[in-house]
C-alpha cells in the first residue's frame, strides 16, 4: 500500500490542527500520525486507502483558526501505524 507524507504550512500550530487531523483520521479510517515540526508546520503521514482527495482536501481547509498556506505531498516510506497516533 502506498503511503503519503504531507507537510502543512501556515498559520496551523496552536490551533488545533493536530486534534483536527486526529478527527479527520478517525472520520476516514486513515493509518498513520500527525505531529508539528520545528519549523511550524505539522506533518501528516498517512497511507493511501482510496480517500487521498478528501483527505488532500480537510488538510487545505484546517481547522476554523488556521490559514494554511501550503500543502505539499510526497512519497512515504516509513511506517504508517495503525491506530492513527498524535505524536510531539
Amino acid at each position: 500500500m502506498n503511503a503519503y507524507r504531507y507537510l502543512v504550512r501556515g498559520r496551523v500550530q496552536g490551533v488545533g490542527y493536530r486534534q483536527y487531523c486526529m478527527n479527520l483520521a478517525s472520520r476516514l479510517a486513515l493509518s498513520g500520525f500527525v505531529r508539528n515540526l520545528a519549523d511550524g508546520s505539522v506533518e501528516l503521514v498517512c497511507a493511501d486507502n482510496g480517500r487521498l482527495e478528501q483527505v488532500e482536501a480537510a488538510l487545505k481547509k484546517g481547522p476554523p483558526l488556521a490559514r494554511v498556506s501550503e500543502v505539499e505531498r510526497v512519497d512515504w516510506k516509513g511506517e504508517t501505524p495503525s491506530p492513527f497516533e498524535l505524536r510531539g
